[in-house]
């Protein structure tokens, strides 16, 4: 970078800035409106945190374990996490070559003629909000449950844990995180730092400790953790195979959110981030729901717990009551962690879509607080909007539970179209894909995991739209594919019908004077731009 101050002409607007990723920033239309400080290491925390490893592990274990058993566990997370190395890259290489808060829904637009950009904008919008928000409500509804679990473990099963109590914490919770997300930037990188050494610790440690503190005697055999004897069909009526792959909720949910990162990006100085997150969290993921299950003790007795959690179950059991209770608190935090970590990207995004007139609120939530230089607005948007699928729970406990497959579905598919999109359009006049920093070619290797990755994407939204247990009841009913497929009917009802007026797509903000620019070199800077003759 050089140490002096250069102008930038760019649609004929001047802002002086020394800075080379505002500068990029610039290129693509925005003004830079965030301070830069978070690191390289706490971008990469924030990418680790955004999955929550061990703490996303022992939020849906019980899905693989009680749906097609302990080989299901084992091999389902294997499988997902390769294939989500796929779409790992391929996203990493998209936001790359967009790095805005708006991720890969303003990418999107970048990467289809100008005709269809609104369109796919719209669509990719609304499907990754709808993502972030299950996501953010899901993980605190299970943060939520494993909280009570843990205080039912405490009193020994003579803790009642009702909707009630669960919601309320829930929401409690999420005010929480709202209020911590509304500190200054530098403030959330400093917090930021330190996720990542709590998060893989946390699963190292359990790791350990388990080993240690099983008999050899008491470890289940490699058949079981591995092979056919740990393949059990619980389903009630559907066939092995299916049931079996079942299991793959779990590491889908806890491997998702890749772009993550790319919300920030106006905040970051980034590295890789993404890729190496996915590949840290899948490899290291796969080694702990190993042991977990090679230590996990009878099978039976875990489906009769009353904590509701086999993961804490475990730990009881071959730590003590006591020894389980303090790695809890660590797993809770990483929990606490993700939500953090979520909910600032997710305010970014709305952030993002509303400044390009997507939200009937002429912009209103597209602004930056003068002090923070934080979106405040969008940050306390996104908390309460978070809370309203986890009061799913007063009425339905599958209904709410529905938000876990609503994560992954939304999310993944606002991702493979961006995908699509960059491959048949990445020559036409309109798009010419530029690639950024992580690049993995022209050649076999980038088409590979592209194709694999769509291919992967359209084949587990059929396994999250059905319902886990069988026979199907109102009770029962698999409510993602449902309620996704709702989202998208009402959002392009609304576009046609008045959106379309004043969403024309992502729009460069560099003509709003109402836009405070924030260069890396000063403080604010307000009056640096002028308008060219």
């Amino acid at each position: 970078m050089s140490t002096e101050d250069k102008k930038f002409d760019t649609a004929s607007v001047t802002i002086e800035t020394t800075d080379e990723d505002d500068r990029e920033l610039l290129a693509l239309g925005y003004k830079p409106s965030f301070k830069r400080e978070f690191t390289n290491l706490a971008t990469i925390s924030f990418a680790f945190s955004i999955m929550g490893l061990c703490s996303s592990i022992a939020t849906t274990f019980n899905t693989p374990l009680f749906t097609g058993g302990p080989s299901s566990v084992t091999w389902c997370w294997i499988l997902g996490a390769t294939m989500c190395f796929t779409l790992g890259a391929s996203i990493a290489e998209i936001v790359s070559a967009y790095p805005t808060c708006g991720g890969l829904y303003t990418a999107s637009a970048q990467l289809v003629p100008k005709a269809y950009r609104a369109r796919v904008g719209w669509l990719v919008g609304w499907l990754n909000i709808l993502g972030q928000i299950a996501g953010i409500s899901s993980t605190e509804f299970g943060l939520a449950n494993m909280i009570l679990a843990a205080a039912n473990v405490g009193r020994d099963g003579n803790f009642t844990i009702t909707s009630g109590k669960t919601v309320g914490l829930f929401a409690g919770l999420l005010v929480v995180h709202g209020l911590l997300n509304s500190l200054a930037t530098r403030h959330l990188a400093g917090l930021t730092k330190g996720f990542v050494f709590v998060n893989l610790g946390t699963t190292f440690i359990i790791i350990i400790t388990l080993l240690a503190k099983t008999p050899r005697s008491e470890m289940h055999p490699a058949r079981y953790v591995f092979g056919s004897e740990g393949v059990i069909n619980q389903t009630g009526g559907w066939n092995t195979g299916l049931a079996f792959l079942f299991g793959l909720l779990s590491v889908q949910w806890t491997m998702t959110d890749y772009d993550a990162t790319a919300h920030i990006s106006e905040e970051v100085k980034p590295p890789s981030a993404i890729f190496i997150a996915v590949i840290g969290t899948g490899l290291i993921g796969w080694l702990l729901n190993i042991i977990v299950v090679l230590c996990s003790g009878p099978f039976e007795a875990l489906k009769e717990t009353s904590s509701g959690s086999a993961f804490l179950d475990i730990l009881v059991l071959r730590l003590g009551k006591g020894g389980a209770l303090a790695i809890w608190v660590f797993v809770c935090m990483t929990a606490f962690f993700v939500v953090q970590t979520a909910l600032q990207a997710a305010s970014r995004t709305l952030y993002a879509f509303s400044r390009d007139h997507a939200l009937p609120d002429a912009g209103y939530f597209g602004k930056n607080n003068k002090r923070t230089h934080t979106p405040l607005r969008a940050i306390w948007l996104t908390t309460f909007v978070s809370i309203l699928p986890g009061l799913l729970d007063l009425a339905s406990p599958v209904a709410a539970n529905a938000i876990f497959s609503l994560t992954a579905m939304a999310l993944d598919l606002s991702y493979v179209i961006p995908i699509f999109c960059r491959r048949v359009f990445a020559n036409h006049p309109d798009v010419m894909f530029k690639p950024g920093p992580f690049y993995m070619g022209s050649g076999f290797l980038g088409v590979f995991c592209n194709v694999v990755c769509i291919l992967w994407t359209l084949f587990i939204c059929v396994i999250f739209s059905l319902p886990v247990y069988l026979p199907v009841t109102p009770e029962t009913m698999n409510y993602a594919s449902v309620i996704t497929a709702c989202v998208i009917i009402l959002a392009y009802i609304w576009y046609f019908t008045a959106a379309r007026r004043h969403y024309i797509g992502p729009q460069s903000n560099l003509h709003d004077d109402s836009v405070e620019v924030v260069t890396q070199d000063a403080p604010t800077q307000k009056d640096n731009q002028k308008v060219m003759s």
